[in-house]
């Protein structure tokens, strides 16, 4: 969830983050999956292209440590590399929540006689003052996140600065992903007492985040409740003294859990 709020940013304000990352507001478009061929990238890698040079960034977001980042930005370097061998790359690992893994330092992958090198940013170590500005509202979700003893703080500071976007559509994304992202550090009710609900639930990820969350819910609710039917179904069969193999067949259910069903029964 937290890595996909992060990539909504960087699509929304691409040169807020083009600014912040590489200095400078280049023009970036994403490249899509196809043209790197192999496997689909993963739906948290961002592979950006500057239309304008001979650049290619690839932002990975981390909400926790992953041992295989190392050999992840190593493949994408290549299947770059593969179809475009002239332009440069820059790639950038952003983890989100504060932890003291050694795999959040990590910045090489190193095969015999591979290596291959990229950056590391650890939102944590970044000073507040980084994110807090008001020329660069794309960044300002991310300040919470930064280093700071009161997050409670900046989440105000940065909430002061969202209300003062005069476009509506711009103020509420920016209110549900800096909601989200705060749920990193802060909890709940902290949040909905400096960030306003009702322009919260407007954001276009906030609500995508709710009907993913309701739809899974429903899926899982269905699936409980088949799960519950077959047993219940199973149960009548083993007390008309159904063999146990025989209601394995019938049901789907495995024999350990067949089994179990035929305690049940005998204990009562």
């Amino acid at each position: 969830m937290y890595d996909n709020v992060c990539k909504f940013l960087t699509e929304q304000f691409t040169a807020d983050i083009a600014t912040w990352l590489l200095g400078s507001p280049v023009k970036l478009t994403q490249l899509s999956p196809t043209e790197l061929s192999l496997e689909p990238i993963r739906a948290d890698s961002l592979i950006l292209q500057d239309v304008d040079n001979n650049l290619v960034l690839h932002l990975e977001f981390q909400t926790d440590p992953d041992p295989e980042i190392p050999f992840r930005m190593n493949d994408y370097r290549l299947r770059v590399y593969r179809r475009f061998p002239q332009r440069q790359m820059r790639q950038i690992v952003i983890y989100l929540r504060k932890t003291n893994s050694e795999l959040v330092r990590q910045n090489t992958f190193s095969l015999e006689r591979t290596t291959h090198s990229f950056d590391v940013i650890r939102l944590w170590e970044r000073q507040p003052s980084e994110f807090l500005n008001p020329n660069s509202v794309g960044l300002l979700p991310f300040a919470v996140l930064s280093n700071t003893e009161n997050p409670q703080q900046i989440l105000n500071q940065a909430a002061q600065l969202i209300q003062e976007i005069p476009e509506k559509r711009v103020q509420s994304n920016l209110v549900g992903t800096t909601a989200i992202l705060a749920g990193l550090v802060l909890k709940e009710e902290v949040i909905k007492t400096i960030l306003r609900e009702e322009v919260m639930k407007e954001s276009v990820i906030y609500q995508e985040i709710l009907r993913t969350g309701f739809q899974r819910g429903r899926l899982e609710g269905r699936q409980e409740g088949r799960q519950e039917a077959t047993e219940q179904f199973a149960r009548t069969l083993l007390q008309r003294n159904m063999p146990v193999d025989e209601v394995v067949s019938l049901t789907g259910l495995t024999i350990e859990q067949v089994q179990n069903l035929q305690d049940s029964v005998d204990n009562n």
